[in-house]
């Protein structure tokens, strides 16, 4: 389920608390107060065996004697009696729960079967359930407060959605005496239903809510979580709040890559891909409310550059640090404002950002300042600061920040510092709605945490610039053959050569290795291969070859090589003496002076599949520990985006008389493992480690490739469901003509402009419902980076060179699966061929292959064709209430 009768749980019509109590302080005494006293325009029904009156309402003794079957229903009972209470609650008509009861799947075995009794009952209903164990909802603007929370909290537009019924009474404590408002409020306790992905995809297409804030244990259902995360975050800001960062002990890995990919550094990629914004304390999360309660829609954020108003140097100094040390920018203010600040500040002023007004700045003097560094064109916002000083009054001064912050439309972010002093400011701030922190460094987290918000949307909307490696070209029937050798004789781990097999296959270049039983055989093969070589112990039983003494490099002849092997053999048998070995791999030494060592991998994560790392390998590579992690699939974009988060990325853009590294390779090669892992479920752990980088490009030195059986088929256990290659194939027009067919991806982009271009205007406002000649660059990348766990958009090209679009047929799920909206164009050159027609029935197929209950799709009155298209294929009509020009076309697929 996803947000299916989550309106009847958040906006009910009518409440009913189901273990009310009489008895003062108690939970089901709270819980009815709470709910009586919150507004709620329908009836709140008070259920408890004894009946009679608490607080002043009468009191129903069982669900059957309600007098109506309410929309949501509040249980505080003991938690033996729930699934049946669930069960008759269904069967009235009740749509949705919220369980505060404790002792479910928290409680071992048995809990856990009792929680799976309560979902069995609620599902023949499709009963949603809040809860277990939790503190409860609450959604202001409706009258709704379902908790035992201490407090009502005002109506606002920050949605807070929480594991921890804790934190949520900590952040209304704080928030309520701060005059801060929510549209919803969630805790979410055991998760056994109502989820982090459920409450996205409702508050993503919430009106109310402008912005959402998590706190996050954990999560349960990753790919559900990527899916609405990524759509919450492309409409409005999310932040995430993620509990836990440390392991109690790191787990034992085989690998370098495993060692690095600790479950934090993992969720952290997550939020990264979902386009969230994370951060990190429980002071950062009442920034954070503060920050989101106050974001204006009228003067939003549209740059960097900060400039700074201070009465104090010191304290500015200090900003401008902070701001350096979050990667924020300093505004660089023009010599026009200068010389305007000169005629009306002390000679003394700083003459430069940040603008130091000197302590004894009156009300004018903060009046004159802001409004000269408002209209420098190289300011984007602006912090205002004020030491506290006995020559002036400061309150007066915040007065006329206000003003002069109401007339602009670029954003103000005030820090009054001290305490007493300070308060009667704040309160004037908070009234008038402008952002005011007690420290500097508040005010500028609040700054960048809009910043890196418009950063992350211009990833999400950037279009690769490069496609991706050729699909067609992946070798998957050796790289199949090598993974099932592994597993059909009991081994986990690749032999090297294997591995690098296994590499090729992808398109990764690989340095050749030969497999040899003894010393004598390794110097023969290198002189075939010519030398120096490097000769390295072959053993499933050694982790790192080089640690014990395995791995032998720059050797110039025969000779060297069979002492070498010898050499080799005596050390690994005094330290490993239980170790099979298998013989040694014998590789031409490659001489690339100067390039770069990094570390490629691929690790499992239990919560979110299979993960990329990226970062400067090496044998020191745990110590340096210069990595970064993202979720694949990759596209051009991602894989840049990965690299640049690493240190060692710098050094990759060259430096001194070293040249740039061959970028593209590497990004190349990271979607490649993208690739890789998807095509093999088995592949449950991969180091390349190291890969050479350099100004030719790259190849892998040494791979480990660890295989399992895999837990599932295909990409399910992808967070994000990759490129669908199986649905690649053709299309036939009605005179027989075949059109080669795929899925869209992100590098389509210049393409669909092309489409347009041969599509005639009429043809094109027919489809759009608008004039378009060219798609604006946000919207390309919304409909070419699509998430295909819950939308398709099949491409037909004109022929197999694949460089036009024919056409293009979009299906968009909602979260439900119960509707599905169809969208299609065919350049006007090829309209009477029959794609159309065809193209319909896939995304036909498609959708009842999905489960689709119904597609639909809006289409102009005017535009005949489509609508007998559909008539043909069994659509029924039906009018747009308050917009004659549009007809709703509906198809019934189950």
């Amino acid at each position: 389920m996803s947000i299916r009768n989550l309106d009847r749980m958040y906006a009910p019509r009518s409440v009913a608390l189901i273990g009310a109590s009489a008895r003062p302080g108690s939970v089901g005494n709270v819980l009815l107060a709470n709910l009586l006293g919150a507004g709620l325009p329908g009836p709140v029904r008070a259920v408890n065996p004894k009946g009679g009156e608490i607080l002043g309402q009468p009191v129903f003794r069982d669900v059957a004697s309600l007098p109506e079957a309410p929309d949501l229903a509040v249980i505080a009972t003991p938690p033996q009696g729930v699934p049946q209470l669930i069960g008759e609650l269904g069967r009235r008509g009740t749509r949705a729960a919220v369980v505060i009861t404790a002792g479910f799947g928290e409680l071992g075995e048995a809990g856990r079967q009792l929680q799976a009794e309560m979902l069995a009952a609620a599902r023949p209903h499709l009963l949603r359930i809040a809860g277990p164990n939790c503190l409860g909802i609450m959604a202001p603007g409706n009258g709704l407060n379902a908790s035992f929370g201490h407090v009502q909290p005002a109506k606002g537009h920050v949605a807070f959605v929480s594991q921890s019924g804790a934190v949520v009474t900590a952040v209304l404590d704080w928030a309520t005496s701060r005059g801060i408002g929510f549209s919803h409020i969630a805790s979410l306790g055991g998760m056994s239903d109502v989820d982090f992905g459920d409450m996205l995809d409702f508050l993503a297409a919430d009106p109310q809510t402008k912005s959402i804030l998590l706190y996050i244990e954990s999560i349960r259902d990753a790919r559900k979580f990527m899916s609405a995360g990524r759509q919450a975050a492309r409409l409005k800001p999310v932040i995430v709040i993620k509990a836990g960062r440390h392991e109690a002990g790191a787990r034992a890995a085989a690998s370098h890559t495993g060692a690095l990919a600790g479950s934090d550094a993992v969720y952290q990629a997550a939020f990264r891909r979902a386009g969230m914004l994370r951060e990190f304390g429980i002071e950062d999360l009442f920034d954070a409310v503060e920050t989101l309660s106050t974001r204006s829609e009228r003067r939003p954020i549209l740059g960097e550059r900060l400039g700074i108003l201070t009465n104090g140097g010191g304290v500015g100094v200090l900003a401008t640090d902070f701001l350096i040390d979050e990667g924020g920018r300093l505004a660089e203010i023009s010599d026009d404002t200068i010389a305007i600040l000169d005629k009306v500040l002390p000679r003394t002023w700083s003459r430069a950002n940040p603008v130091d007004i000197i302590g004894d700045a009156d009300a004018a003097r903060y009046t004159h300042g802001m409004e000269a560094l408002l209209a420098d064109r190289g300011t984007d916002a602006l912090l205002v600061m004020n030491c506290p000083t006995a020559v002036v009054n400061n309150l007066s001064a915040a007065h006329a920040v206000i003003e002069a912050a109401e007339k602009s439309s670029k954003p103000v972010f005030t820090n009054w510092l001290g305490d007493k002093g300070a308060r009667d400011a704040r309160a004037a701030f908070q009234e008038h709605g402008i952002p005011t922190y007690d420290t500097p460094t508040g005010a500028i987290r609040a700054f960048m945490l809009h910043v890196r918000h418009n950063r992350n949307q211009r990833l999400l909307m950037q279009i690769p610039d490069a496609p991706g490696p050729d699909r067609s070209k992946h070798d998957r029937a050796a790289a199949r053959t090598l993974i099932e050798k592994a597993l059909g004789e009991g081994r986990e781990w690749l032999s090297e050569a294997e591995a690098k097999l296994l590499l090729a296959a992808y398109g990764i270049p690989v340095v050749e290795t030969r497999i040899v039983a003894s010393g004598a055989e390794a110097a023969q093969v290198a002189g075939e291969l010519g030398f120096p070589v490097a000769l390295k112990i072959l053993s499933r039983d050694i982790t790192h070859k080089s640690d014990a003494g395995g791995v032998a490099l720059g050797l110039e002849n025969a000779e060297a090589v069979s002492e070498a092997a010898t050499r080799m053999l005596r050390r690994v048998s005094r330290l490993y003496p239980d170790a099979r070995i298998e013989g040694f791999t014998v590789q031409q030494m490659v001489r690339k002076p100067g390039a770069f060592e990094l570390i490629l991998g691929i690790v499992d994560d239990a919560t979110f599949g299979p993960v990329i790392l990226f970062g400067q390998g090496g044998t020191a590579v745990e110590v340096v520990r210069d990595k970064a992690m993202a979720l694949p699939p990759l596209n051009r974009v991602l894989a840049d985006d990965l690299i640049s988060r690493t240190r060692v990325s710098r050094l990759l853009e060259g430096y001194r008389n070293q040249k740039p590294a061959d970028r593209e390779a590497i990004a190349m090669a990271l979607m490649a493992l993208g690739d890789l892992a998807a095509d093999h479920p088995e592949v449950a752990e991969l180091d390349i480690n190291p890969l050479w980088a350099d100004a030719d490009g790259i190849v892998a030195l040494d791979a480990r490739v660890r295989v399992m059986p895999a837990k599932s088929t295909g990409t399910a256990r992808f967070a994000i469901r990759p490129y669908p290659v199986s649905l690649e194939g053709e299309l036939v027009d009605r005179h027989g003509r075949t059109y080669p067919l795929r899925p869209i991806r992100p590098e389509d982009a210049p393409l669909t402009d092309d489409l347009l271009a041969h599509t005639d205007p009429e043809d094109v406002r027919l489809r759009f419902l608008s004039p378009l000649r060219k798609l604006p660059r946000q919207l390309a990348a919304r409909l070419t980076q699509i998430d295909y766990d819950r939308e398709m958009a099949f491409v037909i090209f004109t022929d197999e060179t694949r460089k036009e679009f024919a056409a293009v047929g979009r299906l968009s799920e909602d979260p439900d699966r119960e509707r599905a909206e169809f969208a299609i164009i065919v350049r006007s050159d090829l309209h009477g061929h029959g794609l159309g027609y065809a193209l319909m029935k896939k995304l036909i197929a498609y959708g009842r292959a999905r489960g689709v209950g119904e597609i639909f799709g809006h289409v102009l009155r005017e535009n005949r064709s489509m609508l007998n298209l559909c008539d043909d294929l069994g659509f029924t009509r039906h009018p747009i209430e308050g917009d004659p020009s549009l007809v709703e076309t509906r198809l019934k697929l189950r």
